[in-house]
């Protein structure tokens, strides 16, 4: 691609929404180094601030540079801001010769041209889950590789079950379900718990719902979408979920289910370690369809991709940084700091293997799909927000849930 047209896309797309990134959790510069595969400095940019330069993942980083005989800078920012950041970096030729991004971010750079594609770099993304490899992909092609996977599915608190007389094994469709809901209720303790806040992690929450009705994300008023967000506002009416949900951010959602008060909570693979503080025995149920099944689930994590460089040289080196740091062993160690369930099978087994606690959510993660699947690429947020705001409308009361969302479909085109 010749630079006046890259560039010219690279504006276009500074405008479009980053924002859709969601809870998947330095200052330096890009790559200034103009030396082919054959030595010198690679940079690395990740969205791991937490990590410092005494962790094992900044330690992993340097090893996977020694690997290929290379030395490395790393830089940490904040996912929020890695996006425009990189967009910034792009325009000026700068950009980093590893990128390791935010699932749903991947589209908007493929489309503005900042990453290579998987024919040009030489990746092999033949092991990979084929729905976690979709969030990648756009236009036919494949623009990295995912470093690991979390999703949502439901936590619930097995006393409380107990006490209402609920079989967890009952639970497999939205009937049996709010069934549950309402022994919960009547037996004095509350139902479900999730976030429905105005923005993308409401609509993230919302997604498992409205994809288990077997609704499109180009069709926000269809039947199906109106069954989903029908589900939510009967629970809300009928007291099974509280209005808090819609202010409610995946962390204070959380912090009501630990209260132990909760049946049940929508939430991530993150909250893991939580869970096992929480003081009560829980358990974790995939997110059932409307009519039985698993949901498919939004995935979260990032993924690891190599940029534009005007020296075409560099990529058999930053292929290599990438290999190394999405081989088997090292995944595994990876996604076990990061609570993320790997995007390679075998890896999955071996996870599984070491931690039974995971098994529901390599089930969670084998259903889910990405946001910006389908090729929906830069649409996905303008989708979003208009999903979000549907949403709440409906459990506000201000306007009904077929109302909502065919203003919500309106809006998106």
């Amino acid at each position: 691609m010749n630079s006046t047209s890259r560039r010219r896309r690279l504006t276009a797309a500074t405008v479009t929404a980053l924002a859709v990134a969601v809870s998947a959790c330095s200052t330096g510069s890009g790559s200034t180094d103009t030396k082919g595969a054959g030595g010198g400095t690679y940079t690395i940019w990740d969205p791991y601030p937490q990590f410092d330069k005494g962790s094992d993942w900044a330690k992993l980083l340097d090893q996977c540079g020694t690997k290929a005989k290379v030395k490395v800078k790393r830089t940490a920012f904040d996912t929020s801001d890695l996006g425009n950041k990189t967009l910034l970096a792009a325009q000026q030729g700068n950009s980093p010769d590893v990128l390791i991004v935010d699932n749903p971010v991947v589209s908007t750079l493929a489309e503005a041209g900042v990453l290579t594609t998987t024919d040009d770099n030489k990746l092999d993304t033949s092991k990979v889950d084929p729905n976690l490899l979709a969030a990648g992909q756009s236009g036919g092609k494949i623009y990295g590789t995912p470093i690991g996977a979390n999703t949502l599915a439901l936590y619930y608190n097995k006393e409380v079950l107990q006490k209402a007389g609920v079989d967890i094994a009952s639970v497999k469709d939205w009937t049996s379900l709010t069934a549950a809901l309402a022994k919960v209720k009547k037996a004095g303790k509350k139902g479900i718990t999730f976030s429905a806040i105005g923005t993308e992690e409401g609509s993230f929450q919302f997604l498992p719902w409205f994809w288990g009705s077997g609704a499109k994300l180009t069709e926000l008023d269809s039947a199906q979408a109106v069954s989903a967000l029908s589900l939510w506002k009967d629970w809300l009416k009928s007291g099974y979920a509280p209005n808090s949900v819609l202010n409610n951010t995946q962390t204070t959602s959380w912090q009501e289910f630990a209260g132990g008060d909760y049946a049940f909570a929508e939430n991530g693979t993150w909250q893991l370690a939580n869970a096992k503080k929480a003081g009560f025995d829980y358990g974790v149920l995939p997110i059932p369809a409307d009519t039985g099944g698993n949901a498919a689930a939004p995935t979260g994590g990032e993924f690891v991709t190599v940029p534009v460089q005007k020296d075409t040289g560099r990529y058999a080196t930053a292929q290599k940084l990438v290999t190394c740091l999405t081989s088997g062993d090292n995944l595994y160690n990876t996604d076990t700091t990061l609570s993320y369930v790997a995007p390679d099978g075998e890896v999955q087994d071996k996870q599984v293997a070491a931690n039974a606690d995971l098994k529901p959510w390599v089930d969670a993660v084998k259903a889910a799909k990405g946001r910006t699947s389908d090729d929906l690429g830069t649409k996905y947020p303008k989708i979003s927000e208009q999903m979000w705001k549907a949403v709440q409308s409906a459990l506000s009361g201000s306007k009904s849930p077929k109302d909502a969302l065919s203003e919500a479909q309106s809006a998106a085109k």
